[in-house]
């Protein structure tokens, strides 16, 4: 339910009142969200300084985040509010942590999440070294999340829970949460575009990018040819238990666990079950669902002790609903087994554990162990 504006801005004011007259470095993409954020930052006593971060550079006729009309945007804003701006190359760092390992993921026959490579290592990684040249402390952005305490490193998620983005900080480190600022944590989507409108903002009404912002068109194919073609060299579709070869597919980096459409096999239903890098193939196997029955997660960050046993909340994609899944701690690494059937995810994406709201771990997913299920099987819950 929307709020009006006076109940918006009184809790966020209480929430930002520790900022007074401090400067803080804020990240303004151009967008609506991170456009609120310098506001709300302003009006709460702060002194916001606006950074637009060039990540990439597009060709004349593409559009996305990030662009060179966005920096415009962002401009415009800081110029609403009254505020520094500058914008910042960042282009070294993001093509080094975020396209390059973009690509190389899809060429191993992994999904990979450049969004999280991006908070964690520009973001709250080159921005945050920027900041400490400024002699800023505090960075701020647009991302729906709450954190517990202004200066902790501990995160909730977002009262919008369509909207919330603490999946996507959950490899970030515990040291740079710590001076983060997120201003739009208590808002809906609808209350930031209302409390936008109200304030004048040029990006009141504008339009949300939904895709990668470095393959504005959505063909990762043909970034994929020009940076890392061996992915898309083509290879065996095999059969699970036997190897038997039943096709040809288009290169790794077409398939992902738990995919059906696509493959050209026939007597099916057929579903990847595994993509083996090492032999440039695709393991498939008969099965009307694949559910997973365990997965391994490593590069973990802790936010607050998990017991081994202990059963959280997970999600292993965006998308996800959150699931019940249980802990059992292996050295460096996490094996999650849910217990109830949930559709797999895959090697490269972001696993992000909760206990109620907080958000307690995060890491990567490593390897996925599945289960198919064939029509008329009832799988019981693990």
């Amino acid at each position: 339910m929307m709020r009006d504006v006076d109940a918006m801005l009184a809790d966020v004011r209480a929430q930002l009142a520790p900022l007074r007259g401090a400067r803080v470095l804020v990240a303004m993409s151009g967008g609506v969200d991170s456009s609120l954020a310098a506001a709300l930052l302003l009006d709460a006593g702060a002194e916001p300084v606006g950074v637009f971060m060039h990540l990439w550079d597009y060709a004349p006729d593409e559009s996305g985040c990030c662009t060179l009309s966005d920096a415009r945007d962002a401009r415009r804003v800081a110029e609403k509010l009254g505020i520094p701006f500058y914008v910042v190359d960042m282009r070294k760092p993001f093509a080094a942590k975020v396209v390059e390992d973009f690509a190389s993921e899809y060429a191993r026959g992994r999904t990979p999440n450049p969004c999280a490579r991006c908070n964690r290592f520009v973001k709250f990684g080159a921005l945050a070294r920027l900041a400490d040249e400024l002699g800023i402390h505090w960075i701020a952005t647009g991302h729906y999340a709450r954190k517990t305490e202004l200066a902790s490193p501990l995160l909730r998620r977002a009262r919008d829970a369509k909207k919330d983005q603490t999946y996507f900080l959950a490899t970030t480190p515990k040291e740079a949460l710590a001076r983060a600022v997120f201003p739009l944590g208590g808002f809906v989507k609808d209350e930031t575009r209302a409390l936008a409108a109200a304030w004048g903002l040029p990006t009141a009404h504008k339009r949300e990018s939904q895709d990668v912002c470095f393959v504005p068109d959505g063909d990762r194919m043909r970034l994929l040819a020009r940076i890392r073609p061996d992915g898309l060299a083509p290879g065996p579709i095999v059969e699970q238990t036997t190897g038997r070869v039943l096709g040809r597919h288009k290169g790794l980096a077409h398939y992902t666990i738990g995919q059906r459409r696509g493959l050209g096999l026939a007597g099916g239903p057929w579903r990847v079950v595994a993509l083996d890098a090492a032999k440039n193939a695709v393991v498939v196997a008969r099965a009307e669902r694949l559910v997973m029955r365990a997965v391994r997660v490593g590069e973990i960050v802790w936010f607050a002790e998990v017991k081994d046993g202990e059963v959280v909340q997970a999600k292993l994609r965006y998308r996800m609903p959150l699931a019940p899944m249980r802990v059992q701690r292996e050295g460096d690494t996490l094996r999650l087994v849910p217990l109830a059937p949930v559709e797999p995810s895959a090697p490269g994406q972001v696993a992000a554990l909760y206990r109620g709201e907080q958000l307690v771990a995060g890491g990567i997913v490593e390897e996925v162990k599945t289960e198919s299920v064939c029509a008329g099987y009832e799988l019981a819950g693990g």
